[in-house]
């Protein structure tokens, strides 16, 4: 009986995303070629495909740090002007405070921050080629200047805000209680009052007052036109009213109320709103440092110092000094310090820091490692593959980064309103103040409501919905080993039905196991596994790998075999323990096989294992049988699909007989078979176009085309760089259980993205006709817009809780 091997296993060593180099702790702005090696290129479409335009060649991809955004509105206006430069593609994230430019030739760095500079804020230029960037994540540098930048910010508001709450709690508590109302308490309630608008409120009034410069309107314009219109009319109330009167007392509504204009004074919404702001303020730009801390908790994953073996003796270098080839060493404990293969001695490597498997894998000789996981066991020597930017850690991160940078529907969507949210709203507040005086004539609620409106509706929680919600998912992701190669890839997972699994490295190992040994009359099974193990030992054929492997677990010590030979297409034979031994076909064994070892051929056959005949002397003493074992966790993932209400199906290049033998293993019901890898692509066509929503899980270069066709693409980290560069998600690990884990883990952002619109959307549209209504005294107004933003950001960051 001759061998099959079934599905034919491309999958590489472990690989990583092809993605553009990143460095940790190196410059965070990068320019470079959107078509070059290490541009991570659209799903499915190599960096070099043919055709590609001479003018998508010579486009350059730049990313730059835009300092002084505020809101939403901010990185609208940035990203507007950006993209009327011709040519140029930009995307501003309000969120990670970065812009992603494609430009031409002939656009430099330079223009695009000339440009930034013109719209009133700042952009920091790429650092020189020349500038050495760490080689692995985690080694030795300054921070860069966002994480500097962010690490000052809150801070800073914790300052303001703290001397402003100081200061504006006793005005507050005069103006609302007349119990407490002295005379002349107005006067000190404005000495308190006036540190807190001018040099509280400052970051407010620079921001509009930069924007106003520039022709712009932003969330700061609202809150320092409406704060200082607050404070104004208090001081001509004071100074030029009745005010200012001895014995003058006041109180507090939730609504507006109506008072003589002359008499009232608004110093607790001027001092209440900015300590408000500022209190939101501070949460969100801490709560924003909290959603990044994944990626950066990825990207300092890496080892910082070496022992590099260095003719015969071991010197200690920093990491970024490793060159491939060299050769290092791992004691016990130490982190891995780049990708490479073991070269001497076997351990056990704890990978869960970097891809969330909690059971060390056992490495040997010749075995593949990772960079940035722990040697568990014994003293390792490993020799370095890939080093700096090429190495799987950063290549990671910056899948991740890029994944964080993007953008989904739903946040342009978000974008677009917040664009021209402003300018309705000054138009609206003066609507308000038309509308009142003129139907009342009262000119304090008048003004009271006008204030009101232009406070509660700054558009804080709508931009930052979005990104927050992307930068905690997928930082969770990569915490799971989950990469999301972008935001878009969301959406993909709340419509798929059906998901396709490859099955050779996907479901199964991917490698030929021994799985039964059947012996005939009167031979021991044992002997039968000892002789064959002992003669295919000395052959490279993957069944006879199997089989050597599987005797030397089960007997140990196998003996030494002489006059080894290989018969092509036939099988080996070999002298062992003094008999002439024959593993391979019927031929080479003596004739027919006993019914008893025949029976057992066929009934492997029937279950698509491979078998393979042993006998000596002249005759057939015993079957062995082979096969691609199915994974340990395949079934419990199958039912983890079928749970989310998907449908899976086995898709393989295989034998039928083999690929329902493992789909009955781990409860698939429909199976496509003997397909090509073109194939498995008009296969993906043919359910698309029955209106099935399709996924394809897969790790081979024969899935690339299917990964890359499919509405959702998942790649085995595993696997080869063609279907990780063709997915829209990698699992880092070779867990099938973790498909289901991406498309849960990606709902659930999704969902989380939709709540926290719903509540920015309904918010405004609820809080204003109020405001306009004079239903809404301003200073409850600036604390419901300052915890608006608040609560988007709080419930982004539920996503960490992820399971």
């Amino acid at each position: 009986m001759t061998r099959t091997t079934g599905e034919p296993q491309t999958s590489a060593p472990t690989a990583a995303p092809a993605s553009a180099p990143v460095g940790t702790g190196g410059p965070a702005q990068r320019a470079e070629p959107a078509g070059a090696a290490g541009a991570a290129p659209a799903a499915g479409v190599p960096a070099d495909t043919p055709g590609a335009s001479s003018a998508e060649a010579a486009a350059t991809r730049v990313e730059l740090l835009i300092g002084g955004m505020t809101c939403a509105s901010c990185a609208a206006r940035v990203e507007k002007k950006l993209n009327r430069v011709p040519g140029v593609t930009a995307s501003v994230n309000y969120a990670t405070e970065k812009a992603r430019v494609t430009c031409p030739a002939g656009v430099g760095v330079a223009d695009l921050i000339a440009v930034v500079e013109r719209t009133g804020y700042t952009a920091e230029e790429p650092a020189p080629a020349a500038t050495p960037v760490p080689a692995t994540p985690g080694t030795a540098a300054a921070p860069d200047a966002q994480d500097a930048r962010r690490d000052a910010e809150p801070a800073s508001y914790r300052r303001r805000l703290t001397v402003s709450a100081l200061l504006a709690v006793p005005v507050v508590l005069l103006s609302m209680i007349p119990a407490l109302q002295f005379d002349n308490w107005q006067w000190l309630a404005l000495t308190l009052a006036s540190p807190v608008v001018v040099w509280g409120g400052l970051p407010f009034h620079r921001a509009a007052f930069t924007g106003a410069r520039h022709g712009a309107a932003t969330m700061d314009t609202l809150v320092s036109l409406g704060t200082l219109a607050a404070f104004g009319w208090s001081l001509w109330a004071l100074f030029l009213g009745d005010a200012g009167m001895p014995g003058m007392h006041d109180g507090f509504s939730f609504t507006v109320s109506r008072a003589d204009s002359a008499s009232r004074i608004y110093l607790e919404v001027a001092a209440g709103v900015v300590t408000f702001l500022l209190l939101g303020r501070y949460l969100e730009t801490r709560s924003k440092r909290r959603a990044g801390a994944a990626l950066r908790a990825l990207m300092e994953l890496g080892a910082k110092d070496v022992t590099v073996l260095r003719d015969g003796r071991e010197v200690r270098v920093p990491v970024g000094l490793l060159a491939v080839g060299d050769r290092f060493v791992v004691r016990p404990g130490e982190k891995i310090a780049t990708d490479g293969t073991v070269v001497e001695g076997a351990s056990a490597v704890d990978a869960a820091l970097l891809t969330g498997e909690s059971v060390p894998v056992d490495v040997a000789v010749g075995d593949a490692v990772t960079g940035a996981t722990v040697n568990a066991g014994g003293r390792l020597v490993v020799e370095a593959v890939r080093v700096g930017a090429d190495t799987r850690l950063a290549r990671m991160a910056r899948l991740v980064e890029e994944a964080q940078s993007g953008k989904a529907r739903v946040q342009r969507l978000a974008d677009r309103i917040s664009a021209v949210f402003v300018p309705v709203v000054l138009v609206l507040a003066a609507a308000t103040f038309g509308a009142w005086s003129g139907l009342t004539g009262d000119t304090a609620a008048a003004f009271s409501s006008a204030v009101a409106v232009l406070i509660i509706a700054c558009p804080c929680a709508l931009g930052l919905a979005t990104p927050t919600a992307l930068l905690v998912g997928t930082g969770r992701g990569a915490q799971l080993g989950i990469l999301i190669k972008g935001p878009e890839v969301l959406e993909s997972t709340r419509r798929i039905d059906t998901v396709l699994l490859d099955k050779t490295g996907t479901v199964t190992t991917g490698r030929m196991t021994l799985r039964t040994v059947h012996a005939a009359r009167g031979t021991a099974e044992e002997e039968v596994l000892r002789l064959a193990g002992a003669v295919e030992h000395a052959s490279e054929h993957p069944v006879a790998r199997a089989v050597a492997a599987g005797a030397g677990e089960r007997l140990g010590r196998l003996p030494a075999v002489t006059d080894f030979r290989s018969v092509p297409g036939r099988g080996v034979r070999g002298r062992v323990e003094g008999r002439d031994v024959a593993v391979g076909r019927l031929a080479e064994n003596g004739g027919a096989l006993p019914p008893e070892l025949a029976r057992a051929a066929q009934e492997a056959e029937r279950e698509g294992r491979t078998a393979v005949v042993v006998g000596w002397d002249g005759a057939a003493r015993g079957v062995v049988t082979v096969a691609d074992a199915v994974k340990e966790t395949s079934a419990e993932a199958v039912r983890a699909l079928r749970a989310l209400g998907l449908t899976p199906v086995l898709l393989t290049g295989d034998n039928r007989a083999v690929a329902e033998a493992v789909a009955d293993a781990v409860g698939i019901e429909r199976v496509i078979a003997e397909v090509l890898p073109e194939d498995k692509v008009e296969t993906v066509r043919r359910l698309r176009a029955e209106g099935r929503c399709v996924a394809v899980v897969g790790d081979g270069v024969n899935d690339a085309a299917a990964l890359a066709a499919a509405d959702l693409g998942l790649a085995l980290g595993t696997g080869t760089d063609a279907a990780i560069e063709a997915a829209d998600l990698t699992l880092v690990r070779g867990d099938l259980r973790v498909a289901a884990d991406a498309v849960r883990l990606s709902r659930r952002t999704l969902a989380t993205i939709k709540g926290n619109l719903v509540w920015a959307f309904g918010y405004n549209v609820a809080a204003l006709p109020l405001a306009a209504a004079g239903l809404l005294n301003p200073m409850i107004a600036g604390a419901a817009m300052a915890f608006s933003s608040v609560f988007v950001v709080t419930n982004s960051l539920r996503l960490r809780t992820f399971r």
